[in-house]
């Protein structure tokens, strides 16, 4: 499966037990999104078109409007990368 630089990366924060928070407009349509690391910082590249691009390949889930989180499916297809903090 083709993932994206910045899908990758924020696959990887969520795997490593970070969350995607979601706001919603009037109706039921999901207008912004935020990508939280497990430590409270916020991941900059992330926008709505990413959060698209992984929730159409079931990469990320939600269960009963908590938080989307890394699902299964996303768990396996994430490449493993060195944990970059000191960088």
């Amino acid at each position: 499966m083709n993932i994206s630089r910045n899908e990758q990366r924020a696959l990887h924060v969520l795997a490593l037990g970070g969350c995607i928070l979601h706001e919603r407009g009037d109706g039921p349509k999901i207008t912004s999104v935020t990508c939280v690391t497990r430590e409270g910082m916020l991941l900059a590249d992330f926008d709505l078109t990413v959060f698209n691009q992984l929730r159409r390949k079931r990469l990320i889930e939600s269960r009963s409007g908590s938080p989307y989180r890394i699902s299964k499916r996303g768990r396996t297809s994430v490449r493993a990368q060195l944990d970059n903090q000191g960088a």
